[in-house]
């Protein structure tokens, strides 16, 4: 365990789970448009995901952005690697690359 508490919370969070969003609000109820659209992607992509909601937690809220050296919210992870915001995952699903990738590691989406 490291000496910061909150890393070891969101380690934990990060490595039990293959995919996890760091969001505002929760997967049914986003309360920002930014999470509400890595939230739209993954359902879409028929991928199943652990939402963690920083608005819950301040010290998560905060913790996330030290933790992965990223500033803003939502942050999603796959199979405890960072993958990226909103900007990210948009581009990568747009181009293609989030199946792709999502593939590589293991996480089933449904047939598009």
């Amino acid at each position: 365990m490291s000496d910061n508490p909150v890393f070891d919370r969101i380690r934990q969070e990060v490595e039990s789970n293959d995919v996890v969003l760091f969001m505002k609000g929760t997967p049914v109820f986003p309360q920002c448009g930014f999470s509400n659209a890595v939230v739209q992607v993954l359902t879409y992509l028929g991928v199943p995901f652990k939402g963690v909601n920083v608005l819950e937690d301040g010290e998560i809220r905060e913790g996330i952005k030290q933790f992965s050296d990223w500033p803003t919210i939502p942050q999603l992870y796959v199979k405890g690697e960072f993958v990226g915001g909103c900007d990210i995952v948009r581009e990568m699903f747009e181009q293609g690359e989030l199946r792709e990738f999502l593939a590589q590691k293991g996480i089933e989406t449904e047939a598009a």
